[in-house]
């Protein structure tokens, strides 16, 4: 439970704090907003308005932001636009709906991105909310990686503001990652360097800041240390009041004084957290209580007050939908009953305890695989996108130049001299004209690869319906957990357009493990690399992949005996040659079931791969070739398919 703790006071770093049950400068702003009748400064009282009910009521946050976002579109008012899609965000954010409020953190990031302002601050400022913001989502998904890239380019760009503010605040959220990765260190390190920025300044947030300090010294066992940064938060609460920040220092607090040997004043803190969060309907932060009193009950043989606790934690739990906290409540009432000799309902307890664990095991698993794949091809997609307008601009520029320069040539010198102008100009365009071929080959390379990546995800995806139906839950399971390796890795070597040798070999092994497991190892492979290659030689990430997919699912896999693969690379007449040999039934025999089988299928991949083989050739002017023979015996007999690759020596830039 100490992950969500954290991230829950990650994301109230963000939000600047306010009276709960009331606000006046919501309702001063109201006032002013209905006797106000230009529409610029409409807009911008709504987004101010939302801004104020961050923290008190998220429902009106957004229906303001609505408002704002509709008035700003309707004017044309890009940055207050800008602004109303991350009010908009944050108030998803409170409501707990991630995937409305990163989409709505990611269309603000592509509108600052591409918005032309005169006063360039309000631009910076609003992308590193958007990026700041968009980082939460991540810390919240624990996907900690690409929760340190978007806080880390938002903290860069509040560096060169010099918003100290804002930097202790990030400062603050790296410190989060960096704690639930377990990297207590680091996370102490950004936590100082936060709490330094706010001490200076007298930041209402650094209460906050002192219970995380707090929390990593608890971590460590350092228990003095743990109760000097308590104590200092309380006060900073005290003198910024934050139900949800305060409910959360009691809770953590509980968890001193447990760790300390004095359950009796956990149980008060506990309480008292429990009543913090009953103020403001925080479901999550009561059950979190509930579960922290029924364990030390349980820990004290007090069976009916630990019983009461973990159903109303196990009847929250349920009502908000928290896997993780239906896990250890079910778990808790398990122990409770079996610690009252009652096994049937221990029984009971624990097998719907079992049921949830394995659901929270899939849920988290098929969601992060699903989730890195949806983002890694969104941001794609911007990418090409971007990259496709850059160009088109270019283009339209250059021939504006030279219809300009052509009637100035022709004014001002004559025929004659507008005739050797042409020749220099031409000169000039050609030169361009081949690099901007060069850059063309480039993009429809990366495009190519881009179609690559969906085939290869849609065969995996394939494989694992195969794998499910054959070999039920508990294989599927361990199937998956190898597929999302696999695709992490995948992911990571697809965002260039050559990786090194050695990485295009780590991708093949794991997805040759993960076909040797779904067909009972039905084959063995080897990979061989010559030790002539350099460490920096290079090719197109996903090119041998294809190929070794057919060799196993058209070569050795028909084959009644144990198959084997042979994956090799070498230098050759200045060339990369890549080879995949197999002993199966050979291409002509494959081709032959292909035919005559009744299931349709027209696979993309042969087609995709030759004309990235011909994206190479054009782009380093050198031979390229691609061949596919059937290996045989002295007695002529089909042994098996041999793949060959050549291709030209590159080096990772």
């Amino acid at each position: 439970m100490k992950i969500e703790q954290y991230f829950l006071l990650c994301c109230l770093s963000l939000f600047a704090v306010g009276a709960w049950s009331q606000n006046p400068k919501a309702d001063s702003l109201i006032s002013v907003l209905k006797k106000t009748r230009n529409d610029i400064d409409k807009v911008q009282l709504l987004n101010a308005i939302a801004d104020e009910y961050k923290t008190s009521h998220p429902k009106l946050m957004s229906e303001y932001a609505q408002q704002a976002y509709q008035l700003a579109q309707k004017i044309n008012f890009e940055v207050a636009e800008g602004n109303a899609l991350l009010n908009l965000g944050n108030a998803n954010i409170i409501t707990g709906d991630y995937p409305k409020a990163l989409r709505y953190f990611t269309e603000a990031q592509h509108l600052f991105e591409t918005l032309t302002v005169k006063n360039n601050t309000d631009k910076q400022k609003g992308l590193a909310k958007a990026l700041g913001s968009i980082g939460i989502i991540f810390s919240e998904q624990s996907n900690y990686s690409k929760a340190l890239e978007y806080y880390l380019k938002a903290v860069k760009i509040y560096e060169q503001l010099k918003d100290d503010e804002k930097c202790a605040k990030l400062y603050n959220n790296i410190g989060i990652v960096y704690k639930s990765m377990s990297a207590d260190f680091k996370a102490l390190e950004y936590f100082i360097k936060a709490q330094k920025i706010q001490e200076k300044r007298k930041d209402v947030n650094v209460g906050i800041t002192y219970t995380n300090i707090g929390n990593s010294y608890l971590s460590q066992k350092n228990l003095p240390n743990a109760l000097n940064y308590y104590n200092k938060a309380k006060i900073a609460l005290d003198r910024n009041p934050n139900p949800r920040a305060l409910g959360e220092w009691y809770n953590n607090f509980g968890l001193y004084h447990k760790a300390s040997g004095n359950p009796a004043k956990a149980i008060e803190n506990w309480n008292s957290a429990i009543r913090t969060f009953q103020s403001i309907d925080d479901k999550f932060g009561i059950a979190d209580s509930y579960i922290y009193l029924g364990q030390l009950y349980l820990q004290q043989n007090k069976l009916a007050e630990a019983m009461q606790m973990a159903q109303q934690s196990l009847t929250l739990a349920k009502e908000i939908k928290v896997l993780e906290q239906i896990v250890i409540s079910e778990k808790l009432l398990s122990d409770i009953y079996s610690q009252q000799n009652n096994t049937a309902l221990a029984l009971q307890h624990f097998k719907r305890y079992s049921e949830a664990k394995d659901s929270l095991t899939n849920e988290e698993n098929i969601r992060r695989s699903v989730e890195e794949e949806l983002v890694y091809d969104f941001e794609k997609r911007e990418a090409v996108q971007q990259k496709e307008i850059e160009k088109r601009d270019l283009l339209l520029q250059e021939e504006s130049k030279r219809n300009t320069l052509q009637l100035f040539f022709a004014a001002v010198f004559g025929l004659l001299l507008f005739g050797i102008a042409f020749l220099i100009y031409n000169r000039i365009q050609l030169k361009k004209n081949l690099t901007l071929q060069k850059e063309l080959a480039e993009y429809e390379q990366k495009a190519l690869h881009l179609q690559m990546n969906p085939h290869f995800v849609f065969n995996c995806l394939g494989s694992i319906s195969s794998f499910i139906v054959q070999n039920g839950t508990d294989s599927a399971i361990k199937y998956l957990s190898k597929f999302s390796k696999l695709m992490r890795l995948t992911l990571e070597y697809s965002k260039e357009s050559l990786i090194p040798i050695h990485k295009e070999i780590e991708s093949l092994q794991n997805y040759l493990e993960l076909e040797q497991l779904r067909f009972n190892n039905k084959f063995n492979f080897t990979i061989y690399k010559s030790s002539d290659i350099e460490d920096d030689m290079a090719l197109p990430p996903l090119l041998m992949q294809p190929f070794v997919e057919n060799a196993i699912i058209h070569g050795v896999i028909p084959k009644k005996e144990i198959g084997s693969i042979a994956v090799r690379f070498s230098i050759a007449n200045d060339s990369l040659i890549c080879t995949i040999e197999d002993n199966g039934i050979g291409f002509q025999e494959s081709k032959a079931q292909k035919i005559n089988s009744v299931v349709a299928h027209k696979s993309m991949a042969l087609d995709i791969t030759k004309k990235r083989l011909e994206m190479i050739e054009s782009a380093t002017k050198q031979k390229t070739d691609f061949s596919i023979e059937e290996t045989k015996n002295k007695e002529g007999e089909v042994t098996g398919t041999k793949v060959t690759l050549q291709l030209p020596i590159q080096y990772v830039k």
